[in-house]
């Protein structure tokens, strides 16, 4: 999906409205899910420079035809050479004011490359390079409704990909296998990709929160964690959910999976606008540790999803955010048992009108 004139302007009047706040006149955008929002350009080489009036968009001969049909209101500037991510042209005419670039993205390497190249320019052309930090990732964390529409339908084909994959588990499969069914599905329903290789996580790997696929055979009577997601329109979902392989799940596994359920829509009912992402984890913390399995909880609730898998807001003990509309998190409390296995149950929700609104539809299970 490429974002339409209306809501590139839209977005270039919110980043403006920004850059008194950040100190620069003008913003040059290198991190690729950042140049996409503002520019619509879905190439892989390329930046953007934002200005109070004017916006302009740098790339090399490879992408001149994409980048013309893609960024709508932009003046194009083509560059060419080996190192095409450093193109001090595209700063032409801004001599004596202030730049911000994006310090998460730009390299030390790079930061000496621009630097080295700025002071070969004529001193009353050079402009200040200054770093204007989450100058565009603030803005994106409130999503506006195309973008909550592209998250949706790829919340909507991961669900669809987890319960084809989960029809299909038997005994003596491997965890790759699965992790192929989910993807061969998912590219030929329309993803792009997938959000992150899959984990398929059987028995006592389960207890590995990011456990990766491996030729280990799926056992009887043992619980299987899926962790996965798709991309659709360049951006991502993500689910989990850990089901049994088996006739009817142990004393044990229900047990467990009753207390992260429970942790889980304790968290989505609760959780509110102008709630720090902090106080939203620590809800379904308490339910984990009253349970007596506090100590076996150790990442955040959840995280902000988009046009990457991870991003703010965090629902996490180092969560300062306030919560707002707009915001799509993920809620995916679990417990991790070493030798045993653990269970995790994940949601992709958005907050709307104060509350969040799970989006995720797979099915879990009815104990």
């Amino acid at each position: 999906m490429t974002s339409g004139p209306a809501t590139i302007a839209a977005r270039l009047e919110r980043l403006r409205a920004r850059l008194e706040t950040l100190g620069v006149d003008a913003l040059l955008v290198t991190t690729p899910s950042n140049r996409r929002w503002i520019s619509g350009f879905t190439g892989s080489a390329g930046m953007a420079l934002v200005s109070r009036d004017e916006a302009r968009f740098a790339t090399d001969s490879r992408y001149w035809e994409q980048v013309g049909q893609q960024c709508h209101g932009y003046t194009l500037v083509q560059v060419s050479g080996a190192n095409t991510g450093v193109a001090p042209q595209v700063l032409e005419g801004m001599g004596g004011l202030k730049v911000g670039f994006e310090p998460a993205d730009l390299s030390y390497a790079g930061y000496e490359a621009w630097t080295g190249a700025l002071a070969e320019m004529p001193a009353h052309s050079r402009p200040a390079f200054v770093p204007a930090p989450r100058a565009i990732e603030d803005l994106r964390m409130v999503k506006d409704a195309e973008e909550i529409d592209a998250i949706t339908r790829a919340v909507l084909l991961g669900d669809d990909a987890f319960r084809h994959a989960a029809s299909r588990l038997e005994p003596g499969m491997t965890e790759k296998q699965v992790a192929w069914i989910i993807q061969e599905y998912a590219h030929q329903r329309g993803a792009e990709g997938l959000s992150f290789a899959s984990i398929v996580a059987g028995g006592a790997h389960g207890s590995l929160p990011h456990w990766r696929a491996s030729d280990t055979p799926l056992q009887v009577e043992t619980g299987v964690v899926i962790d996965m997601g798709v991309v659709v329109d360049g951006y991502c979902s993500d689910l989990t959910r850990t089901v049994w392989l088996g006739e009817r799940p142990s004393a044990e596994f229900t047990r467990i999976y009753d207390i992260v359920l429970t942790a889980q829509e304790t968290a989505e009912q609760r959780i509110e606008a102008g709630m720090l992402g902090k106080v939203g984890h620590e809800i379904a913390h308490e339910v984990i540790r009253q349970a007596g399995h506090g100590e076996h909880f150790g990442h955040g609730l959840g995280h902000g999803v988009g046009l990457d898998i991870h991003e703010d807001p965090r629902l996490a003990p180092s969560g300062e955010i306030p919560l707002a509309d707009g915001h799509v998190v993920t809620v995916e409390p679990g417990i991790y048992i070493p030798g045993w296995g653990g269970i995790r149950i994940e949601d992709q929700c958005v907050m709307e009108d104060g509350r969040l609104r799970v989006i995720s539809t797979a099915p879990k299970i009815d104990l």
